[in-house]
């Protein structure tokens, strides 16, 4: 008798799945709204830290 083990977590690789996807978002929207270098780079940089602030 062979012992099989299931797994009850399939969600455990869900930040790996939404990182990229968030990451993609992100981009797309610095694109659309057509910012120039410097402000793509703040926004890259400086609004996570915002988010984070706010949702903490």
């Amino acid at each position: 008798m062979s012992e099989e083990k299931k797994s009850c977590c399939s969600s455990a690789n869900f930040g790996a799945i939404i990182g990229p996807i968030w990451c993609m978002g992100w981009l797309f929207s610095i694109g659309f709204l057509g910012l120039s270098f410097w402000k793509a780079v703040l926004a890259i940089i400086i609004w996570p830290y915002y988010l984070g602030v706010f949702f903490r």
